[in-house]
């Protein structure tokens, strides 16, 4: 006879969260709209969402048009190679994804956090599957104070729940106060997080040796996690992946666009 508990607590949960969600219906991440889950997209705005497919390039995972087979690198990775091995996102930064990374980082809905780290799971899934440990990208303490929460943060804890994958929230540090990379250029972004980040000593033994996967919300030009990065291969990482929620896709960014996170 199989054991009912599973179902009995999965109903006392249901019945527990019946007065929240009578107080505080949950709403479409996009529209407002409500809807029957916390974090879900409507109908109207779910086919609104890009999600980033292969044919992609094998180092950026930005998509490619036709599919050049698994060796093709893209433009920008051969110009410019990154300092990490591979990068992946779950959907194109414009529209409702916007929409949901403004909601995350500015506006507390940590609700989308796991719904988010679910279509980067998809995204990442042979990330995933070599990652041995996984990083967010870190705010400065002062910012955290203000904001009671690091969005980088939130995704990472869902990832590392979703995927088994061990979590070390504290193993990269940001050292200095930056300016918020918001309009500014490709160089000045650069500038703005050089040597920004350190692993500490005593967070070296979780990074010395092992695969690294960095998790952030938006890779816009790269310069954020390109210089986490760095401070994870000074400290021994054996190689780093980077997956975030959304991507600016090349010859989309625009510096002057103030959502242009």
């Amino acid at each position: 006879m199989a054991d009912p508990m599973p179902e009995i607590k999965s109903l006392a949960l249901s019945v527990a969260a019946w007065p929240a969600r009578m107080l505080f219906p949950p709403v479409c991440a996009g529209c407002r709209r409500q809807v029957t889950q916390p974090g879900a997209l409507c109908g109207a705005c779910w086919p609104k969402l890009r999600f980033l497919e292969k044919p992609w390039c094998p180092v950026m995972g930005t998509p490619f048009s036709h599919d050049f087979g698994t060796s093709l690198l893209s433009a920008e990775a051969i110009a410019n190679p990154p300092p990490f091995k591979r990068s992946r996102a779950a959907v194109a930064y414009n529209g409702i994804a916007r929409r949901m990374v403004g909601g995350l980082k500015f506006h507390d809905r940590t609700d989308l956090a796991p719904w988010m780290a679910r279509w980067m799971l998809r995204a990442g899934a042979e990330l995933i599957t070599d990652a041995e440990v996984v990083v967010p990208v870190p705010l400065h303490w002062r910012r955290f104070l203000w904001r009671q929460y690091n969005q980088s943060a939130e995704l990472a804890r869902a990832v590392a729940a979703l995927s088994g994958v061990p979590l070390a929230p504290m193993a990269v540090r940001r050292n200095r106060r930056t300016r918020q990379q918001i309009g500014l250029g490709k160089r000045e972004r650069e500038d703005n997080v050089r040597a920004a980040f350190i692993v500490p000593p005593e967070a070296e033994i979780d990074i010395r040796g092992r695969r690294v996967l960095v998790i952030d919300d938006v890779y816009t030009t790269g310069a954020t996690v390109a210089a986490v990065t760095r401070a994870l291969d000074k400290s021994g990482a054996r190689a780093v992946d980077v997956l975030t929620f959304a991507r600016v896709l090349p010859g989309d960014f625009r510096p002057d666009e103030a959502d242009t996170i």
